[in-house]
């Protein structure tokens, strides 16, 4: 071997050797890094969390260069520190936290990390004034990164906790800044952001729905429904189908209201969502009020498995009792199972159904009263209230109802306390015909009849009147 030859073989040894020590250094500084990490995680369960704190802090001094170790640290420290309630330091290492995500980690798990830390923030706070700072630290931050998608399920966070919150006024600028970002130059949507937009859409909705503003709600309902350029999450067109039911059932559309409920349904349960058993209460209210005794609402594919939910237990129930007309067991099932209004658990515990559940009652007991005065021809309106359960006022009410309504024929007399049946209740669509029909030939009938006898008796008055006359003037008739 030649000096040059040795010489170069011994330049690569040196090099080989050297790259180790590196690796090797570099393996041993990311092993401290990771126990110091681990030792701060263990000091989080002791009762003052400013050892821990520290050495969080520690493990991100220890970092050559941001990285993942030293981002997990901040999150950690940015959590401590929120739960001691020092707001002013959270969000001092939450800015250094923002960051590392340009960088130092994946975009997916940046993402997902962040969201976790909005979820823990907002659930941990009633201090608007700092969630609202917190929240534009964050938008800041992902507008600076250019991160559009991230940015926009931010603010889609922001305006559900203010929805949740009733901070309609926040919740107003918010949607006014996603509606922007979600328009094309000109001004109109832009449609390849479909799915964002139905989302903000249905933010508005439901802000509509809670403060009762129908007008804006049902032109905001029908454009969602024209937008199909976007593959919505089923859950967001559960909500906006909710809210539709809604809409149509403050109108007293029924029908409508059933149709939209049961599209809710339908897209909360593709969606995996709890508020699918709501909405399902909600779709046999609006088949009750609808009058659809052919419906029932558990026997389609969709709804059977939920037949025998203990929470639809009492709705089942109650929509085979108004079915049957039996208002006695509908009435027992409401006292069984309603609950007050603010309760959990019962029929009535929901603010909605409560309030619709004095049409449900009127109905049913509308339903009944045809029934049971078809044999009748006069009815004591005492006898009514007291088996209905209810004041004769209000049996009275319900009378005039009915006759407005065109489903009795008759009168109330009100001395004598009775309901004069003049017609046998509507018990149909083909008995209301015949039963008209044969009234009119009735009618008619005694029209003719009484025509007839008067003719005859003029003619009787005309021969009378003749016969004096030929008298009078001695007219005999003979020639």
């Amino acid at each position: 071997m030649s000096d040059d030859d040795f010489m170069m073989a011994s330049d690569e040894e040196n090099y080989d050797f050297e790259y180790e020590d590196d690796d090797l250094a570099s393996n041993s500084s990311n092993v401290d890094i990771e126990n110091k990490y681990y030792n701060a995680k263990a000091l989080k369960e002791d009762d003052d969390p400013e050892p821990a704190i520290e050495e969080f802090l520690g493990v991100v001094e220890l970092e050559p260069e941001k990285g993942e170790w030293g981002f997990k640290a901040l999150k950690q420290v940015v959590k401590l520190l929120f739960r001691r309630g020092e707001h002013e330091r959270t969000l001092k290492y939450y800015t250094q936290l923002l960051t590392y995500t340009k960088s130092a980690v994946t975009r997916n798990y940046s993402e997902k990390s962040l969201n976790n830390i909005l979820d823990y923030v907002s659930a941990g706070t009633t201090d608007m004034t700092f969630m609202e700072t917190f929240y534009s630290t964050t938008l800041t931050a992902l507008e600076d990164a250019k991160n559009e998608r991230l940015w926009l399920k931010t603010n889609l966070k922001l305006a559900k906790l203010w929805l949740d919150r009733g901070e309609y006024s926040r919740l107003t600028r918010i949607l006014k800044v996603l509606h922007q970002a979600c328009q094309m130059d000109d001004g109109g949507d832009d449609q390849s952001k479909g799915t964002y937009l139905l989302e903000v859409y249905a933010l508005e909705i439901q802000m509509y729905t809670e403060t009762k503003n129908n007008k804006k709600l049902k032109e905001l309902y029908n454009r969602t429904l024209q937008i199909n350029s976007a593959i919505p999450h089923p859950r967001i067109m559960g909500v906006i189908r909710e809210c539709g039911g809604k809409m149509h059932m403050s109108e007293k559309q029924w029908e409508k209201a059933r149709e939209d409920f049961f599209e809710s349904f339908r897209n909360y349960d593709e969606a995996g969502s709890l508020q699918r058993i709501q909405v399902l209460k909600y779709l046999v209210l609006a088949v009750m009020l609808s009058n659809t005794d052919d419906i029932n609402p558990f026997e389609s594919q969709e709804t059977k498995p939920y037949k025998s939910n203990p929470q639809i237990a009492a709705m089942n129930s109650l929509v085979d009792a108004y079915q049957r007309s039996d208002i006695h067991d509908f009435q027992r099932i409401l006292r069984e199972n309603g609950g007050a209004e603010g309760t959990s658990g019962g029929i009535m515990s929901d603010p909605f159904i409560h309030f619709y559940l004095d049409d449900v009652l009127r109905r049913i007991r509308a339903k009944f009263i045809v029934n049971m005065i078809a044999p009748y021809s006069r009815i004591e309106i005492d006898y009514l209230a007291k088996t209905l359960n209810i004041e004769v006022e209000e049996m009275e009410d319900l009378l005039v109802m009915l006759i407005l309504d065109g489903q009795v024929q008759g009168k109330i007399d009100e001395v004598s306390g009775r309901l004069e049946i003049e017609v046998a209740p509507d018990t149909g669509a083909e008995e209301a015909v015949a039963g008209t029909e044969k009234r009119e030939r009735e009618q008619a009938a005694r029209l003719a009849s009484a025509n007839d006898t008067r003719f005859k008796a003029l003619e009787a008055w005309s021969g009378s009147v003749e016969k004096l006359s030929r008298i009078a003037f001695g007219v005999t008739g003979r020639a």
